[in-house]
């Protein structure tokens, strides 16, 4: 099990929390529940597997858990605290210190990305920092990729839950074992002539 002492995580967690609540967005890290769940919809492939706001490391365990091979995953992580976290719990993994709204300068640029799995709070960040987050995703993402975030507003998403004609809800499914419950929401790139 990659899963550490959850007292010292809970610790770490709560103390970026307090200095920058909109930014880590929840009071706890993702249960185990829930990042199990995101790992699964992540597809297979030989492409990258690209997390957004890799916190304590509990998406990053789920997703190496599932099987993605360590050389596909980039955790991309803009607090400091939690990026040396996570270079001593993942040492075989590339750990990206900077922020989403530069995802393409951090990747390399032939590189294929088959899903992002993002756990940045997007609905409480400014909508000028979502927009630029969602543009640079939908740079870096194949066309067959696939976008998958979690949200605590539990209702079903609309169309486009990122505010953004170019991505499409494909599927969603609600996490009730987690504080709060959360959802899943799995997107794909809009087709031509979908984007309405």
């Amino acid at each position: 099990m990659i899963w550490p002492n959850a007292l010292r995580v809970s610790a770490l967690f709560v103390r970026e929390w307090v200095g920058r609540p909109a930014a880590v967005g929840a009071l706890c890290p993702s249960s185990r529940h829930l990042a199990r769940e995101m790992a699964d919809v992540v597809p297979d492939g030989d492409g990258l597997v690209v997390e957004l706001g890799g916190g304590t490391g509990a998406i990053t365990a789920a997703l190496l858990e599932r099987g993605v091979a360590p050389r596909r995953l980039v955790v991309v992580e803009r607090s400091p605290a939690f990026v040396q976290h996570l270079r001593r719990r993942f040492p075989g993994i590339s750990i990206v210190s900077g922020d989403a709204r530069q995802l393409e300068r951090l990747l390399p640029s032939d590189a294929r990305v088959d899903a992002i799995v993002s756990c940045l709070p997007l609905r409480t960040l400014p909508r000028q920092d979502v927009t630029a987050i969602v543009n640079q995703c939908q740079r870096v993402l194949a066309v067959d990729g696939v976008m998958i975030q979690f949200t605590y507003d539990v209702r079903s998403p609309d169309r486009h839950p990122l505010g953004d004609p170019a991505f499409v809800a494909d599927a969603s499914r609600i996490v009730w074992a987690n504080i709060p419950p959360a959802r899943i929401v799995t997107m794909r790139r809009a087709a031509i002539g979908e984007v309405a």
